[in-house]
């Protein structure tokens, strides 16, 4: 099987239609769908279904998309070992959500600068759920909160970013004492389930501090919204920013020690795109 032919089907179907998945690829419209077709007459079974211009896959051209997508990453990687000129290739990269807005987006403006024949699918969620698919091999490498507990002697992590745990309170509060606020205000907690989350409840409990408890979520600009529209205080991380626009905010130091929220890499040593993670890292 000619893999030029699987690439013209995912490109087609990411493209929606034969015309634009043929501007892309550099290749006239006949000469694409003559890919197709020579690709389906391989398969024994039609992969696109079309109304007018537009395409889509069949249910056989969905059954096959995915594999051959890992099939087309694998080709690359293996050409790029092959031939060891430079790095090219696709990875896999999951991201927290203010690692996908405070971090990523300088990280891989570097990375396109310093090696632009790499390509990043780009995944969010939630630390604990990335850290699980790097572990079963669905990312490559994960920028996540540092657990609270050690990974596997298989897995590598690299500290990008300590950030500090401040009392978030509304902009007419900035002097006062931050215990007497988490005591005596309205408290919008950080969901326990999240890694940082937890840091702040340990805070809490270690203080003995029994916050009058308002709402629990896991979204840390809503819950800078929340304050902001004097809806109680709240403990979390100093995050990297961006943050959202036009708040009136004051962020309050804490007077116990307290270890910070962490934020770095998460990969497996022996993955095939270790090389490719690296460079990801070096830029």
């Amino acid at each position: 099987m000619d893999t030029r032919f699987l690439d013209s089907f995912v490109t087609v179907v990411e493209e929606g239609s034969i015309a634009a998945a043929a501007r892309r690829l550099n290749l006239t419209p006949a000469a694409l769908a003559q890919r197709i077709r020579a690709l389906e007459e391989e398969l024994g079974a039609r992969l696109l279904l079309r109304a007018g211009r537009a395409v889509a896959p069949s249910e056989a051209g969905l059954a096959i998309l995915d594999r051959s997508r890992a099939l087309l990453r694998e080709v690359r990687d293996l050409r790029d070992s092959a031939t060891g000129e430079g790095l090219a290739g696709e990875l896999r990269l999951g991201a927290i959500a203010t690692g996908l807005t405070g971090l990523l987006p300088g990280l891989l403006a570097r990375m396109a600068a310093r090696y632009p024949g790499m390509e990043a699918h780009i995944s969010p969620g939630i630390s604990a759920e990335l850290y699980r698919r790097v572990l079963v091999g669905e990312l490559d490498a994960a920028l996540i909160v540092q657990p609270d507990f050690s990974p596997p002697k298989s897995c590598a992590w690299h500290l990008l970013r300590e950030e500090p745990l401040v009392l978030l309170a509304p902009e007419a509060m900035a002097g006062a004492e931050p215990h007497g606020l988490l005591a005596t205000q309205p408290f919008i907690r950080y969901d326990r389930d999240q890694w940082g989350g937890r840091i702040a409840d340990r805070y809490l409990r270690e203080a003995r501090i029994r916050p009058r408890e308002r709402y629990e979520l896991d979204a840390l600009d809503a819950i800078a919204v929340m304050v902001d529209r004097g809806l109680g205080v709240a403990l979390v991380p100093d995050w990297a920013p961006p943050w959202p626009a036009g708040l009136k905010l004051a962020r309050i130091a804490l007077p116990r020690p307290c270890p910070p929220r962490r934020i770095g890499v998460l990969w497996q040593r022996s993955s095939a795109r270790a090389r490719l993670v690296r460079a990801f890292l070096e830029a």
